[in-house]
């Protein structure tokens, strides 16, 4: 299959202070071990909001979909290949990484957007161990779903079941993108009979996870205790923050029954709690969760075949390459789902 490389592309360049401008750049060309792909779908992330801010060196984007131009020598996948780029490159060799806990890598080479050029540009060079194969009935820009949405959301509800094997009800701190992939992916994961609240003050993103089968708690009107108890709940069994927040995190763990469990997703502020009531006598349990194992892609792909139509909801705006500075400006003021850059 030959397809037609350019020498050069035009990158954006994340300049600081809420500005993104573009210059050129050559065409990377892949090495040993290496695939060059032609991006066609990226998503943002509120973690690149220190580099919409603060401005980066490197492309950013970390949440990549696109098709293999060109690959290297040591290489075993096809040139037109569809996939998608696992953030973190990972050994393959540590403790972690023979376990299955690539995203745990204790010797980790890369975290493409970040520490090397990402899929905002409309070529990028990644080694071949973080490229994962899609169906190419799926739409590419959909294909995105499988890394922060599907990805991180299943990863937190699958670390919540280590502890708490019969979890029937979930509340949600926060209705942001990874707020809105926890809520999909415990439907999916767990059953859509299943209770779960998800609380915010922003009234499109409530709006939208209801929608998706949430018990929205508007918090500009409500509280949480009166959301969960109009529904004849006083408390629950899950809590997952994605918000980052003290307050989000304190109020969701003092929601939990006994053996309940919060995972805390967002990064950010503090958690405060009192051992002995918060956690020993009630026997609760606090954990973090940090993006995914790539084996856990495999298995997600398969349910992206399944329910599809349910999981592009959360897809709510789709721009151009030269339309980046209004995705970015929109993302930021909350009044969407998930926003992908499409090539």
């Amino acid at each position: 299959m030959s397809l037609m490389i350019p020498d050069v592309m035009t990158i954006p360049k994340f300049l600081g202070n809420g500005k993104i401008d573009y210059s050129e750049k050559p065409v990377p060309t892949p090495g040993p071990g290496q695939l060059l792909l032609q991006v066609k779908a990226n998503a943002l992330c509120g973690s690149e909001r220190g580099q919409f801010y603060n401005g980066s060196e490197a492309t950013p984007g970390h949440e990549a979909a696109g098709i293999v131009v060109a690959a290297g020598s040591n290489t075993k996948t096809d040139v037109g290949t569809h996939g998608v780029v696992f953030l973190m490159d990972f050994c393959g060799q540590c403790r972690s990484c023979k376990r299955g806990y690539t995203n745990q890598c204790l010797s980790k080479r890369a975290d493409y957007g970040f520490s090397h050029d990402g899929g905002y540009g409309p070529y990028m060079v990644v080694n071949e161990n973080v490229f994962f194969a899609v169906d190419a009935a799926i739409p590419l820009a959909e294909a995105t779903i499988l890394l922060d949405i599907m990805g991180t959301g299943g990863h937190t509800i699958r670390r919540a079941q280590l502890v708490h094997g019969d979890i029937e009800s979930i509340l949600i701190a926060g209705a942001g993108p990874i707020g809105l992939a926890v809520l999909a992916m415990a439907k999916l994961l767990l059953g859509k009979e299943l209770p779960v609240f998800i609380m915010d003050f922003t009234p499109y993103r409530l709006e939208l996870a209801q929608k998706m089968g949430a018990i929205p708690i508007h918090l500009g009107e409500t509280t949480l205790e009166a959301g969960l108890a109009a529904e004849g709940f006083d408390r629950i069994d899950a809590a997952f923050d994605t918000s980052g927040r003290t307050t989000a995190r304190e109020a969701a763990l003092h929601a939990l029954n006994h053996r309940g469990v919060l995972v805390c997703i967002g990064h950010g502020e503090q958690l405060n709690l009192q051992v002995s009531s918060d956690l020993i006598a009630t026997e609760r349990a606090v954990l973090g969760s940090e993006y995914f194992p790539f084996s856990e892609l495999e298995a997600n792909h398969r349910l992206m075949g399944e329910h599809l139509p349910y999981l592009s909801q959360i897809i709510t705006h789709r721009f151009g390459p030269q339309s980046m500075q209004e995705a970015f400006e929109l993302f930021f003021k909350g009044d969407t789902g998930k926003v992908v850059i499409e090539q």
